[in-house]
């Protein structure tokens, strides 16, 4: 079965209400540090490294971001964005590309693509922040690790 690497937070009854995103990294420490940063603003993850199960566990869950990579092996980010703007159930999630192509040409070809925003590798966690931020700041209240740090 395709699940075998899925990872979902626990959803404590707190948190039942706080968006819910999928992450799509074959990267054991990107993938850990996207779950931290979710987790540290409070939202329900599902983090996996499979890329050929996205669409299926987008129909099923319906998150409300996904965070995906694009150089995946198997079936990269570009085909899993398409596919997943020509279901009629998945079509309207804001997909974010998590990506080291840095080019201006490589961010209009993945932009052209159908991804809602773009964030380039290395990144600051503050940057994942701001990009989550800005996508789902009708969601709910987000509050940074920074600030939760500092409180």
């Amino acid at each position: 079965m395709y699940l075998t690497n899925l990872l979902i937070s626990e959803e404590n009854k707190q948190y039942s209400q706080q968006p819910l995103v999928l992450a799509v990294e074959d990267h054991d420490d990107s993938l850990l540090l996207i779950s931290y940063t979710l987790e540290s603003l409070g939202c329900r993850y599902i983090c996996q490294k499979d890329s050929f199960a996205t669409v299926l566990v987008a129909k099923e869950y319906q998150p409300d971001l996904i965070m995906l990579d694009i150089l995946l092996p198997g079936l990269n980010g570009l085909e899993v964005v398409r596919q997943l703007k020509e279901q009629p159930l998945t079509k309207h999630i804001p997909v974010v590309a998590v990506t080291a192509l840095a080019g201006q040409k490589d961010k209009q070809t993945i932009m052209s693509a159908g991804f809602d925003d773009y964030i380039c590798k290395p990144y600051l966690i503050e940057e994942l922040e701001a990009v989550i931020n800005k996508i789902l700041c009708d969601k709910f209240d987000l509050h940074s690790a920074y600030q939760l740090c500092s409180d």
